[in-house]
C-alpha cells in the first residue's frame, strides 16, 4: 500500500494529466486519493509547494523507470531505447507526461517550479550524456541536448495533437549525426 503522501501525488498527477491545472486543489486531491480532508495540505502547505512536489516526484518516477533501462552499447540500441522511451512517455505514461507538460507551462512564470523541472531535465540529460559518451559522441553534452530537444518536440506533438508519427526515422537521423560510425 502506498503512503498517503504518494497517494496524494499520484492523485495530483491524475488530475493534472486528465483535467488540467484548474482541477488541482488540495480538496480534490484528497477526494481523488481517498484521503481524509486536509491530508494533502499537511504535505504541501501551498499550491506552489504542491506543484513543486509533483514535479520532483515525477522526475523521481521517471529516473527509476528509465535509468536502469538506458544502457545502449550501439547506435541501433540507442535508437531502440529512445523509441521505447518515447512510447513509454506518450502511451503507457501519457497521463504523467500530460501532467508534466501542464507543469512546464506553469513553470514559465513560477521560478521555483522552473527549478524543479530543470532538475528533472538535468538528471535525464545526464543519463543521455553518459550513454552518448559511451557510444563515442564527440560532444556528448550537446548531443544529449539535441536529443532532448527533439524528443520534447515529438512528445509535445504526440500528446497535444494526438500525432501518431513514428519517431524512429527522427532518432535514426540524430543518431547518425551524433554517433560516429565504427571504422
Amino acid at each position: 500500500m502506498e503512503s498517503p503522501r504518494t497517494r496524494a501525488l499520484q492523485a495530483a498527477v491524475e488530475l493534472l494529466g486528465t483535467e488540467g491545472l484548474r482541477s488541482l486543489t488540495h480538496a480534490r486531491i484528497d477526494d481523488r486519493a481517498g484521503l481524509p480532508k486536509g491530508s494533502t495540505s499537511n504535505y504541501f502547505r501551498t499550491r506552489a509547494a504542491l506543484l513543486t512536489g509533483v514535479s520532483d516526484w515525477l522526475a523521481d518516477v521517471d529516473l527509476q523507470a528509465v535509468g536502469p533501462a538506458f544502457r545502449p552499447t550501439t547506435a541501433a540500441e540507442f535508437v531502440d531505447a529512445m523509441c521505447w522511451l518515447f512510447d513509454l512517455v506518450t502511451r503507457v505514461n501519457r497521463v504523467q507526461t500530460t501532467a508534466r507538460l501542464v507543469l512546464f507551462l506553469e513553470g514559465s512564470h513560477d521560478a521555483e517550479l522552473r527549478k524543479s523541472l530543470s532538475r528533472g531535465r538535468a538528471a535525464l540529460e545526464a543519463g543521455a550524456t553518459a550513454a552518448l559518451a559511451g557510444l563515442g559522441a564527440p560532444d556528448p553534452v550537446v548531443a544529449a541536448q539535441a536529443v532532448a530537444a527533439m524528443s520534447e518536440g515529438l512528445i509535445l506533438h504526440r500528446i497535444a495533437r494526438h500525432d501518431d508519427v513514428d519517431p524512429r526515422p527522427a532518432y535514426e537521423l540524430i543518431a547518425r549525426a551524433v554517433i560516429p560510425v565504427a571504422g
